[in-house]
């Protein structure tokens, strides 16, 4: 979980953009390093072999408060799409404090969407954690696109459990802060518990 780094006075906390390939986790984590003042935030990192990327970075929101006189510093991941990665998924879980789980809503990405929830929900049991008692949050991304899949449905589908979610277009914005936003507040109520 989070790691505190008391010389400089920072609790340091884990975001994993999670979801099927090409559903726009990427295409997030861009977004918000791109609008985040550059004295708030770390360099944008990708880890790329031949076959897969990972990106993440840091941040320092100013507005979202401090914890016992401790600043957040957030670290967001993304994850490489496709299942046949899943070591490397396995891996970026490793010490998560929130998860955004970015669901591609085009009507031919619904199987893809349940395969990746799926996979979300086995990876994260393997390193003990359950999705149900994490800070979590549902971004459908991709509403712009021309045939999607209703809210309602996808809500059914990949939202039982009602947690916090936003519809996305996340190549404009649409829906990419809130996503944060929701996901940053839970995590800080859960710090704020344990403090």
């Amino acid at each position: 979980m989070s790691f505190i780094n008391y010389s400089s006075r920072e609790i340091n906390c884990k975001l994993v953009y999670y979801g099927p390939g090409l559903c726009g986790k990427t295409t997030n984590l861009q977004y918000i390093y791109n609008k985040t003042r550059p004295e708030a935030k770390g360099k944008m990192i990708s880890l790329a072999t031949e076959t897969e990327r990972t990106l993440f970075f840091d941040f320092l929101p100013l507005s979202l408060g401090e914890i016992r006189g401790f600043k957040t510093r957030f670290h967001l991941y993304t994850v490489p799409g496709q299942v046949f990665y899943d070591a490397s998924r396995k891996l970026i879980l490793k010490g998560v404090d929130g998860v955004c789980f970015v669901a591609d809503s085009q009507v031919a990405r619904y199987d893809a969407n349940i395969e990746s929830l799926d996979n979300l929900r086995v990876n994260l049991q393997e390193q003990g954690y359950e999705l149900d008692k994490l800070p979590y949050v549902v971004q459908y991304n991709k509403r712009d696109m021309p045939e999607v899949s209703s809210v309602e449905e996808l809500r059914r589908e990949l939202n039982p459990t009602g947690v916090p979610d936003f519809e996305g277009v996340a190549l404009t914005g649409v829906g990419v802060f809130d996503t944060l936003k929701a996901l940053a507040r839970q995590v800080l109520a859960e710090l704020r518990k344990g403090a």
